[in-house]
């Protein structure tokens, strides 16, 4: 085989339908777009809209709602934290902390607190200081000889 040679398979591309360009062609005069009316007219954009009945987004009933005090979590895996740690990027004698993290460009930025999930695996023996970590994170740490320093939930009354 030469490179000069190389094609694609037969079939695996389709040409480009030329459209009115004379009624011989199949595609002429309307240009496969009907006849008259607003889209057979060049700039039409009219999703949704259903010829003033009732557009269906507005028939159906609103559901849910949006949650302003919810907290947005960073999410950091501890197969992510090691590897880190692996490439010499978090000193892992030192506390880790949001702050390590985003230094080290494990995270961008630490929104509302950083949340340590149990994915991979951790060999070294770390100190974890965040806002929030999984059961299974919190086990992972411990057993392989870390601590981990969450902020305390208060108790509801």
């Amino acid at each position: 085989m030469k490179l000069n040679e190389i094609k694609d398979n037969e079939g695996a591309t389709k040409d480009r339908i030329r459209v009115g360009r004379g009624i011989g062609s199949g595609k002429g005069k309307t240009g496969g777009r009907g006849v008259k009316g607003q889209k057979a007219r060049s700039g039409v954009a009219i999703n949704g809209f259903e010829g003033g009945q009732m557009p269906i987004y507005r028939r159906l009933p609103k559901r849910g709602f949006n949650n302003i005090f919810k907290s947005d979590f960073v999410t950091v895996s501890l197969g992510r934290i090691q590897a880190a740690i692996d490439a010499k990027k978090l000193d892992a004698s030192a506390t880790i902390d949001a702050a390590a993290l985003k230094a080290a460009g494990v995270i961008r930025r630490p929104k509302d607190g950083v949340r340590v999930l149990a994915d991979g695996e951790l060999t070294a023996k770390v100190s974890i200081d965040v806002a929030g970590a999984s059961k299974a994170a919190v086990e992972k740490i411990e057993k392989a000889g870390g601590s981990i320093k969450l902020p305390e939930v208060a108790a509801a009354e």
